[in-house]
């Protein structure tokens, strides 16, 4: 199936195991880059900086369970959120690229550069880490998901619940219409079954990671300023940039800063 969307040609990769993935390509000759989205997100966050990236050619990736992605799949494993990437990069774009991942998509891109450094030349990590947390954390996020009383009536139904917040404006923005109304993208226990498989620190593929990679971190993200400083200092050829005044989602909240950050590394 391919459509046009504002920020590129949609597409989908046939995985295996009744899973498709679906893509955006902005197109065009330049070199390649690949994002891939964070936890309850999509491409669909990204297409500003896939658009301030106009000299590469771009491919937002939908990763399992998110997005236009299959939604439900069986197998939630890192390892299968890792050959999906491997799969689309292979099957669309010349190697090696640049990898930009963002929170969960940071922890894809990251095993994805240690397991197959050869497709990748540069690596961007935005508010990543090796992994971590707890069972009970990701649960009260389920819960927080499975609060929404979905579905909603309007986008402005949708904005009055989740508030207007960056980040709360792109799961407005991404909700899927159906017959009775507006529907995340997203199930609530994939989405915590998918961070209960993050939870076991990576510490020996990051470690292994050669390829040249710029960590991003927020002011207020999520990690704590001793889990940055030994993130960093654990990696091999990491370069640090800090977004002043962003959260987590600092590609929504902080774009200028992060597309100044970005654009000098990867033009580097």
């Amino acid at each position: 199936m391919i459509a046009t969307e504002d920020f590129g040609r949609r597409f989908s990769v046939d995985v295996g195991s009744g899973v498709r993935i679906n893509c955006f390509d902005t197109g065009g000759d330049g070199l390649p880059v690949v994002i891939l989205h964070g936890l309850a997100g999509s491409s669909r966050e990204f297409a500003a900086t896939a658009q301030a990236l106009s000299e590469f050619r771009t491919i937002l990736i939908d990763q399992r369970g998110h997005g236009q992605s299959t939604t439900i799949p069986d197998d939630l494993s890192r390892e299968a959120f890792v050959n999906d990437a491997v799969q689309v990069i292979e099957a669309t774009v010349d190697t090696p690229i640049i990898l930009i991942g963002q929170s969960l998509g940071g922890h894809t891109a990251m095993l994805l550069a240690a397991t197959r450094p050869d497709l990748v030349s540069k690596l961007v990590l935005l508010e990543s880490g090796p992994g971590g947390g707890s069972t009970a954390e990701n649960e009260r996020m389920g819960d927080f998901f499975r609060s929404w009383p979905v579905p909603f009536a309007s986008q402005a139904a949708a904005r009055e619940f989740l508030g207007d917040g960056p980040l709360a404006r792109a799961w407005a923005v991404d909700l899927e219409e159906k017959t009775d109304g507006l529907w995340p993208r997203f199930n609530a226990d994939v989405m915590v079954a998918t961070m209960n498989n993050v939870l076991r620190p990576r510490w020996a593929e990051w470690e292994s990671v050669t390829t040249p990679t710029l960590v991003v971190y927020a002011e207020s993200g999520m990690f704590t300023a001793q889990e940055e400083s030994e993130f960093i200092d654990r990696g091999r050829d990491v370069k640090r940039a800090n977004l002043a005044g962003a959260s987590h989602d600092g590609h929504l909240d902080a774009f200028n800063s992060w597309i100044i950050a970005l654009r000098s590394f990867v033009l580097s």
